[in-house]
């Protein structure tokens, strides 16, 4: 896949009327974690409002919020040193920024990403950390379809896959 193929975007799920709806966000908020919750924010949820965001071929990012509760999770803490996203999302979870070394031997292993923050984010819906865990570190999927899959699992597919194609077609 290209770099013209890749994909970027932030898309927002929530529970209305007892329905899964999903709605495409701004791509700018793909970089800006703060930008991110507040437009998370604003959108009320029965099980609390989730943001899926994929940045190229690279990481994903997961949250969810509940009123001030925010949960955060990154699924490679090795792209904080080219994304800001990635950076800003360790930075909020006060995980530190891997130094060079410590980049280094992250990158050693190129068959696993390493990810951070919060493993049971969507637990309470049917997702448990073991799985998520390997969804994440599987390097040969795309973070498109890692969301795609997460998004299959929690019981969204259908309007995160009508939002995806509103957009990209």
């Amino acid at each position: 896949m290209s770099d013209e193929d890749s994909l970027d975007f932030a898309i927002v799920i929530y529970r209305e009327d007892d329905r899964w709806e999903a709605e495409m966000l701004p791509v700018a908020l793909t970089s800006d974690l703060e930008g991110l919750i507040h437009a998370l924010r604003q959108q009320p949820s029965i099980n609390g409002t989730i943001g899926l965001v994929a940045v190229g071929d690279e990481f994903f990012v997961a949250l969810r919020v509940f009123g001030e509760r925010v949960e955060v999770f990154l699924s490679d803490i090795a792209a904080s040193w080219d994304f800001p996203l990635a950076q800003q999302a360790l930075e909020y979870l006060d995980v530190p920024i891997p130094d060079e070394d410590e980049l280094e031997a992250i990158l050693q292993d190129e068959e696993t990403a390493l990810p951070a923050g919060n493993l049971s984010i969507f637990a309470d819906l049917g997702l448990d950390e073991m799985e998520l865990g390997i969804l994440s570190g599987d390097i040969d999927l795309l973070p498109e379809d890692v969301l795609s899959s997460i998004a299959a699992r929690l019981g969204f597919s259908e309007p995160f896959e009508r939002a995806i194609d509103s957009v990209f077609g």
